[in-house]
């Protein structure tokens, strides 16, 4: 939720924000996963991952559980293919036709604060930084470090600035008054 700015969840949200509900399942599916042990809470899981399938379907997207950190931010409906072996760290806002998988057995690691342009396909077991900007349609197959921006095929840097402009940080904006 904090992602798409939204200080509470209100229940007319499944019909008219698809996105932030498809998040709020998502991560009700993770805590139930994580942390309730008991037999309502397996009961319930299995009624949040049959929701989740539902949703997946339906905008398009194969994210698994506990793969993004917190502040998940996804942009449009679309194409989004994320492998379960990824790990990718907090504020991170990701755009439709993006892929992010294996290639010789290995997944890429993704660091906090980073914007995913639409199109853009991440594979291999490679590192992404911090703050770091990939542009649309960009194939990212080696590391990148931190603070940087990214494009073209294969990736390469084209700049150094961060993405500090690009994602948003949905904390500071709920704090603000």
């Amino acid at each position: 939720m904090a992602a798409h700015y939204q200080a509470r969840y209100h229940w007319w949200f499944r019909f008219n924000r698809p996105l932030v509900h498809f998040q709020r399942t998502l991560r009700k599916a993770e805590y139930y996963e994580s942390c309730r042990k008991d037999i309502l809470g397996r009961i319930y899981l299995t009624v949040l991952k049959f929701k989740l399938m539902k949703l997946s379907t339906n905008l398009g997207f194969t994210i698994p559980r506990h793969v993004f950190g917190p502040g998940l931010s996804i942009a449009h409906w679309g194409s989004l293919v994320v492998h379960p072996d990824v790990r990718v760290g907090k504020n991170c806002r990701v755009h439709s036709a993006v892929n992010i998988g294996v290639f010789d057995g290995k997944c890429p690691t993704i660091g906090n604060n980073v914007y995913i342009g639409p199109g853009a396909k991440i594979f291999g077991g490679i590192t992404i930084g911090d703050n770091v900007t990939i542009g649309a349609n960009a194939v990212v197959n080696q590391n990148v470090p931190s603070n940087v921006t990214v494009a073209g095929v294969p990736a390469k840097i084209v700049s150094e600035k961060d993405s500090s402009k690009l994602v948003m940080k949905a904390y500071e904006k709920l704090v603000r008054k």
